[in-house]
């Protein structure tokens, strides 16, 4: 069964930080570019971050570039989202799921199964 759980989501003030956890069953990350998307009620889903397979190349949204970092260990099967300098518009439900990096964005693959509840990530105002 495809799953992926996220954990690490949190209350933080603002400007302060957490690391996401992705860790993945029944399928191997390796394979697949990683994506995070975030949403907060009310709004759109927002592709956040990417990592392409190996590692080697990451997206960011102009966003959080600078202060969100993404990685991954492959032999974990766990990517992860360090999240820093946080502020009150990161405040959303962080999730991962198989996707495809490009230059100018993330797009998820529909892996049935693979979508979880996500970690609620809440900055303090």
């Amino acid at each position: 069964q495809v799953q992926l759980v996220e954990s690490g989501g949190g209350l933080v003030q603002p400007g302060g930080s957490l690391r996401l956890s992705c860790a993945a069953s029944g399928f191997r990350i390796r394979d697949y570019d990683i994506g995070w998307f975030r949403q907060a009620p009310g709004k759109e889903r927002e592709g956040v971050s990417c990592i392409s397979e190996g590692g080697g190349f990451t997206y960011y949204t102009d966003s959080v570039k600078g202060r969100f970092t993404i990685s991954r260990d492959n032999g974990e099967n766990t990517v992860y989202l360090e999240m820093n300098s946080l502020k009150a518009e990161d405040a959303a439900v962080e999730r991962c799921a198989p996707a495809v990096c490009g230059t100018t964005g993330v797009g998820p693959i529909n892996m049935r199964s693979a979508w979880g509840k996500g970690t609620q990530v809440t900055v303090s105002s």
